[in-house]
């Protein structure tokens, strides 16, 4: 029943391969069209999608991938379309309270602060307005779009907040200082087509869930990570396309980690700092307790985030 079930709803992602799959995919991957070369030594296409808990799982992974190998690495970020609605469940799974426990599951599993009453209190009908406004922030900026894209799932998976209401999605692009009203028109025009795109290209390469991620150098050669995986996975498919990539040094104290990253969860702040995972939410604490980071607590696990200064200051 748990396999008919999972394969009936894509947000019900299966904890073993850390993969939240698309209905009706094969598990080929074997198009090399339409990628192309860039001037780093390595090329990753991620394929994700905003409401993907367990893309939300690997955020501490990517972002250390980031830190240590940003010298060396391009990452393209693309939209798979996890949700499209409803209508395509068969089955077991109809609704979207079914993924409310499910939510709460994969929060523990992944120690990452998911909430899964959204699906209780106010369930999104589908991924897709998210994934498009994604695009129509990187028709403006790159960087911030992927700051825009860590925004809303904040909202998503800790706020509990439907993104793929206008509201939210507008308030995700004026905190990250996207342009609204450009951000508004491309919403409603060329990011759609952009959005396309991307699922015509996911179909292509064959990929079948979140997250995938491709890792490419300029003769053509692919290492693939399927799902979730520890950090060690990525890194290796990096030094197996480029094995003289070198990882920079980075600061690893909590001034310089929170001034690159404006919050972090206590597995992040881990993965980053390389603070053990059960001291790593004490030394989190005694900030915030001190005034120096806000500190937002869901049923499943908090987030920290630099007190911000008023005005008055």
């Amino acid at each position: 029943m748990k396999n008919e079930t999972l394969k009936n709803n894509p947000l019900l992602c299966d904890i073993e391969t850390g993969m939240c799959e698309i209905p009706g995919t094969s598990s080929d991957s074997t198009a090399n069209s339409n990628i192309q070369s860039t001037k780093k030594s390595v090329k990753v296409i991620y394929y994700t999608d905003p409401i993907c808990s367990s893309c939300w799982g690997i955020e501490p992974q990517l972002r250390k991938l980031k830190l240590e190998y940003g010298n060396e690495i391009e990452i393209e970020y693309r939209m798979g379309g996890l949700l499209p609605d409803w209508n395509y469940n068969s089955g077991g799974i109809s609704k979207p309270s079914d993924v409310a426990t499910h939510w709460d599951e994969v929060s523990v599993h992944y120690d990452m602060p998911i909430d899964g009453d959204l699906w209780l209190e106010d369930p999104l009908n589908s991924s897709y307005p998210p994934s498009i406004a994604f695009k129509a922030a990187q028709m403006q900026d790159n960087e911030k779009a992927v700051l825009f894209l860590r925004e809303i799932r904040e909202m998503v998976f800790l706020q509990k907040k439907n993104i793929a209401k206008w509201e939210y999605m507008e308030v995700a692009a004026k905190k990250v200082g996207l342009n609204i009203e450009q951000f508004k028109a491309d919403f409603e025009g060329d990011a759609k087509a952009l959005f396309k795109k991307d699922l015509k290209l996911g179909s292509e390469l064959g990929v079948r869930g979140f997250p995938t991620t491709f890792f490419l150098d300029d003769a053509g050669n692919k290492e693939i990570v399927y799902g979730s995986r520890p950090y060690a996975f990525y890194e290796m498919a990096i030094l197996k396309l480029n094995a003289n990539a070198t990882k920079s040094e980075y600061s690893k104290d909590w001034e310089t980690l929170f001034a690159k990253y404006p919050t972090l969860t206590a597995k992040e702040f881990s993965e980053l700092s390389g603070t053990p995972r059960n001291e790593s939410e004490k030394v989190l604490n005694e900030l915030s307790n001190k005034g120096i980071l806000e500190k937002m607590t869901t049923k499943n696990g908090s987030i920290w985030g630099i007190v911000k200064q008023s005005t008055n200051d």
